[in-house]
């Protein structure tokens, strides 16, 4: 466990860690690898693992620049039933980027049950970019208020396939480029998911 300091950009990493998303989960500890792979050819990458479960858990784990050290943390989580927390997600980003700046949130869930209002208040004042990225995008309501939070962060939202490895392989290598290197490093990315989120982007 190495907490991220000095060049190092920071990544706020949310999961979904209901119970209908451990298939998602079990992939996303395979794929954080390649998110510090991508980052260390650029500059390195802090990684902090925010994740809900249950009825009204959600945790933090420590920063970290090692992908084994995050890896054998999220082997240890299980997913269980409950409800999305994705507000406790945007304020715990908020609060941490006040304390050390991070350079962006990336979300990954299929799901949203809270008040979209509420939501919308809570990144207006997060001054960060969000990336949401959302597995099976076939409920209308949950697309239209992942769009909304990455438009008014300046951010982005992608969706991909269920258990599609390649698809969020790509999507979190593209956020782990922008946060090590901004937006040079997505340019530099060359790959049709940079691109999907540089036309989402604003322009530097």
């Amino acid at each position: 466990m190495i907490a991220a300091t000095g060049g190092h950009g920071r990544l706020v990493f949310g999961l979904d860690a209901t119970m209908s998303r451990q298939p998602t989960w079990d992939l996303a500890c395979q794929l954080q690898t390649e998110m510090f792979q991508e980052a260390a050819a650029i500059g390195g990458l802090g990684i902090q693992l925010v994740y809900y479960r249950g009825m009204g858990e959600c945790r933090a784990s420590s920063w970290f620049s090692d992908a084994r050290a995050l890896a054998n943390v999220m082997s240890r989580i299980s997913c269980r039933a409950g409800h999305t927390q994705i507000g406790k997600v945007l304020a715990h980003a908020r609060r941490e980027h006040a304390v050390h700046p991070i350079q962006a949130l990336v979300f990954v869930g299929d799901a949203m049950e809270e008040e979209p209002d509420a939501l919308y208040s809570a990144v207006r004042t997060l001054n960060r970019p969000v990336f949401m990225f959302q597995e099976e995008a076939d409920d209308p309501a949950v697309t239209t208020v992942f769009r909304e939070i990455a438009r008014l962060t300046n951010g982005a939202h992608c969706s991909f396939s269920p258990g599609a490895a390649r698809e969020l392989s790509e999507l979190l290598r593209a956020v782990a480029a922008y946060a090590a290197g901004g937006r040079e490093a997505l340019l530099a990315n060359k790959t049709a998911t940079a691109e999907k989120l540089l036309l989402q982007l604003p322009p530097s």
